[in-house]
């Protein structure tokens, strides 16, 4: 073999049984020829990764922050069919929502995060405090804005192209089931519209 050829075969060092390693080593002696094992190739082939889904989110905005949280602590994880909710919201609910799925190590300690209290107070630097509302009755922060006859609105919408009013607006408590309409005036509405007190 020509000099060219055993340095094209040295290249495959690693794929060689070891009878040919110690033949070629000495041939390489025998010719004087400068010999250097070489490193061990770089394994680039996709790393399969077990996942497991820990929350599933019906709102986009809710999965990208759970995202963001787990990721803070250093945890691999994705959001499934987060392209296929971005390209029409209504699909997550027939899919079952957004799914968080971290690996099959990771279960535990991501839960732990997500399962954390949320805090009453949001200290943002150069912005006013943020206030975690709670519910009335049973001061629970599991709690979310709710727009009454939405789902009527949106079959009106599906089945006749026509639409429908937007309907009250208000609080919902997913822990007691109290329905609530916050009694801080808002700034976008008419003077004459009144706020009820919780029931």
């Amino acid at each position: 073999m020509s000099e060219l050829e055993l340095r094209d075969l040295l290249r495959d060092w690693h794929s060689l049984v070891p009878e040919a390693r110690t033949a070629l080593a000495a041939e390489f002696a025998t010719r004087d020829l400068e010999f250097a094992e070489p490193p061990p190739p770089v394994d680039d082939s996709p790393e399969f990764r077990e996942l497991v889904t820990v929350r599933r989110y019906r709102d986009l905005s809710e999965a990208i922050v759970a995202r963001a949280v787990v990721e803070s602590a250093g945890i691999f994880c994705f959001l499934k069919d987060e392209n296929l909710v971005r390209l029409d919201w209504q699909v997550s609910n027939f899919i079952g929502g957004i799914r968080l799925q971290v690996g099959a190590a990771e279960v535990e300690a991501a839960q732990d995060i997500l399962s954390q209290p949320i805090p009453d107070e949001i200290f943002i630097p150069d912005q006013p405090g943020f206030m975690q509302p709670r519910c009335p009755r049973c001061t629970s922060t599991d709690i979310s804005w709710e727009r009454q006859g939405r789902k009527a609105a949106l079959a009106s919408l599906y089945l006749f192209s026509l639409p429908l009013p937007r309907g009250s607006e208000s609080w919902h408590c997913n822990s007691c089931e109290l329905r609530w309409i916050d009694d801080e005036p808002d700034e976008t509405a008419s003077s004459d519209n009144n706020r009820d007190s919780p029931h």
